[in-house]
């Protein structure tokens, strides 16, 4: 059976938990923590990013985030607590379904760039 992207942002939401800026400079300020912003290179070189994030886009997340991928990137650590954003909150919901979907356990949605770049520095 066919699943609508509504379908799955809802089924994203229902699994990530939606933080606020501020929850999410708490957790970055107790450690053990990635940021990951999930927009796309031409987005980020456009407007910048959190400071401390990694960039990796919706399309790669699979790989950077696998150890066993020739791709993986080091800063994924499932005993982290990973924050992910992207411009509206939408690809970042599905990206956290998807790495709770990788045994993930700590991840969070703190939604766009515009909504949290506002309250920390860049």
């Amino acid at each position: 059976m066919a699943i609508s992207v509504k379908q799955m942002l809802e089924a994203a939401n229902a699994a990530v938990p939606k933080i606020t800026s501020d929850q999410a400079a708490e957790m970055i300020k107790n450690g053990n923590t990635l940021v990951v912003d999930v927009r796309d290179a031409p987005e980020v070189a456009a407007s910048g990013k959190i400071a401390g994030a990694v960039n990796v886009s919706r399309g790669m997340l699979e790989f950077r985030a696998d150890p066993e991928s020739p791709y993986h990137d080091k800063a994924f650590d499932k005993s982290k607590t990973v924050i992910l954003y992207c411009a509206s909150g939408g690809r970042s919901a599905l990206a956290g379904k998807l790495l709770k979907d990788m045994g993930y356990e700590n991840v969070y949605n703190v939604g766009g760039f515009k909504d949290w770049s506002g309250a920390v520095e860049k």
